[in-house]
């Protein structure tokens, strides 16, 4: 048998899916570590979503950094409402693999939030993160306002410059306004809390936040996480 591989394209809002009216988690469940809803977003905290490839890797990198208040798996950037996992991979939907985030910014603070993202994934692989293939894997920061939009740029263009010294391509991270944000179904939730030996494809890749450029008091401190008993 021959295979053929092909390169993945975005689709087009014509060409996607049509998607649903009722959403694919419901009701909604409360975090499995925070014990809130997941669509709660604490007091004073900021969200913004982020696409770094398997959202099951990348959803316990955020819930292990302190500050962050809230995180839920989803579909975001896309056209499809409602999309099942099923579709998303199809690449029909344009929709992305992301992580919803919500984080305390007199605690974290974006910078701080944006070095777990910048420097646990490979920003310059395209529509794709390692063996991870499709647009669903893209990289991908989805901003909640306009001053979240040009702080990002700014930090991303600092990235690039770390990359380049380091040999690395362009960075190929989207900077888009947040469209609507769609829960991916209840066993993605905290999928590395209920299976601790789970698939998770995220870690350093070597590229760290140049020191000076990002203030101490912006940098995330990480923590071992325990999940709590079952009780």
């Amino acid at each position: 048998m021959i295979f053929r591989h092909f390169a993945p394209a975005m689709v087009t809002a014509e060409q996607a899916l049509p998607g649903r009216d009722t959403p694919v988690l419901s009701p909604i469940p409360k975090h499995l570590y925070y014990g809130i809803a997941l669509d709660e977003v604490p007091a004073g905290s900021q969200v913004i979503g982020l696409g770094m490839g398997c959202f099951w890797g990348a959803e316990r990198l955020f819930w292990q950094t302190e500050g962050v208040t809230n995180t839920a798996a989803g579909y975001q950037g896309g056209y499809t409402p409602n999309p099942t996992y099923e579709e998303v991979c199809s690449g029909r939907t344009g929709q992305a693999e992301v992580v919803k985030v919500a984080y305390d910014p007199q605690t974290v603070g974006l910078a701080g939030v944006l070095k777990v993202f910048f420097e646990n994934h490979d920003p310059t692989q395209g529509f794709r993160q390692g063996n991870d293939v499709g647009t669903q894997y893209r990289s991908i920061i989805l901003t909640t306002s306009e001053e979240q939009a040009a702080q990002a740029q700014r930090i991303l263009d600092l990235y690039q410059e770390r990359f380049t010294a380091a040999g690395h391509g362009e960075i190929t991270t989207e900077i888009v306004p947040a469209n609507e944000f769609y829960f991916a179904e209840d066993y993605h939730q905290q999928y590395l809390l209920k299976n601790p030996g789970g698939y998770c494809n995220h870690g350093p890749n070597g590229v760290s936040c140049p020191i000076g450029v990002l203030r101490q008091d912006e940098l995330p401190a990480q923590t071992d996480i325990v999940p709590p008993s079952a009780d």
